[in-house]
């Protein structure tokens, strides 16, 4: 909070402000600014000067500061301004700051720095920060993307999205998948704990004990997920997940199950498993769309939660720590919420395909 300074004045300092200020002669606005300085000296505060004197309490608080600091000199006079042909070239570098960097590339490097822009430009560097900072521009950032090219990517998406917004009376849907490649690591020292003023910390090294994988099927409507860990992600490891959910769900009852195109998924014999078990439905994700399956929103939580800052010392440590998330995880579960409607998904991604065709193009 800023402290509005104190003004006193001498007995001549106020004799001449009431004069300028009563004066038919002086200049309106010095007129304005001593009424300012005299109520100030009487220790009114800004707001009720302003109302008083009928100009903004910004104004009220800018000539108070400067008659504090310069007395008369103050306020005689504004401050210097910029010409229009100053303000034209200011404009001018902009444009030449905005278009260097959106369109040009360094010699030496992949994006441009404040410092070599400035250089590449003659400018200074404070120039450069101002104008990427009004713009928006962070050259320094990147955003991964990938457009799936999936021919039949219109006819998934409102399949599955279908079964998430509208699934079908009497049935299961379940979104499954494998997280691969699960290390079982341990750290080199035992890490220092959190307390107020300092995080936790991990060592940035670390000694591999194995890997495991976790096949996981998300209930869409309860949120509970069926899980286990096997050693390898083949065609076996997959039939032997699909036996354990036909085991682990009710019979008469239709499950649907949204996967995305991984090889071992569509192999002829689970296909032959499938044809064996009319009541598992196979949906498929399009390619390139693993945001689709809502098991990957339920892989990050795992991840985040209890594999990534986790030290295990074998594989067994890091299978039983998964499973106590999943028990821990279906005693108070909480469904996802789709909310992204199908027309909205497609028309994002037709975007996105013209935006890069153009791109192609030119």
């Amino acid at each position: 909070m800023h402290l509005a300074p104190t003004i006193v004045l001498t007995e001549s300092e106020r004799m001449h402000l009431e004069r300028l200020s009563n004066s038919r002669t002086t200049q309106v606005r010095l007129a304005v600014r001593a009424q300012i300085v005299l109520h100030a000296a009487e220790g009114v505060l800004n707001g009720e000067i302003a109302k008083r004197v009928g100009v903004n309490p910004n104004t009220v608080s800018r000539w108070r500061r400067r008659f504090a600091a310069e007395r008369f000199d103050g306020i005689r006079k504004d401050r210097p301004r910029i010409s229009h042909a100053q303000k034209q070239r200011s404009v001018e570098t902009a444009q030449r700051v905005v278009t260097a960097t959106t369109q040009e590339k360094p010699a030496d490097a992949t994006h441009w720095s404040t410092r070599s822009l400035a250089r590449h430009l003659g400018v200074s560097e404070s120039k450069v920060r101002r104008v990427w900072k009004a713009a928006g521009l962070k050259p320094h950032l990147v955003r991964t993307f990938k457009v799936s090219n999936d021919p039949r990517f219109t006819e998934k998406v409102i399949d599955v999205v279908g079964l998430y917004t509208n699934p079908p009376e009497n049935a299961l849907v379940l979104c499954v998948d494998e997280k691969s490649q699960i290390q079982a690591l341990d750290r080199t020292q035992k890490s220092l704990p959190m307390y107020p003023g300092r995080c936790g910390t991990l060592t940035h090294d670390y000694k591999r004990n194995g890997t495991t994988t976790l096949f996981a099927a998300y209930n869409v409507l309860t949120g509970i997920v069926i899980g286990t860990c096997m050693t390898q992600h083949r065609h076996q490891e997959w039939l032997k997940f699909l036996k354990q959910i036909d085991r682990e769900t009710p019979q008469h009852r239709e499950v649907h199950l949204i996967v995305d195109n991984y090889c071992t998924h569509k192999h002829p014999k689970v296909l032959n498993w499938q044809k064996r078990h009319p009541r598992f439905h196979f949906h498929f994700t399009p390619t390139s769309s693993s945001w689709l399956n809502l098991v990957e929103r339920w892989f990050r939580d795992i991840t985040t939660k209890r594999i990534r800052r986790g030290t295990f010392r074998s594989v067994r440590e890091v299978i039983d720590a998964i499973m106590d998330f999943i028990d821990t995880h279906n005693r108070d579960s909480t469904p996802y919420l789709w909310k992204a409607k199908a027309d909205e998904i497609i028309g994002k991604v037709k975007r996105a395909r013209a935006a890069l065709q153009k791109l192609q193009t030119e």
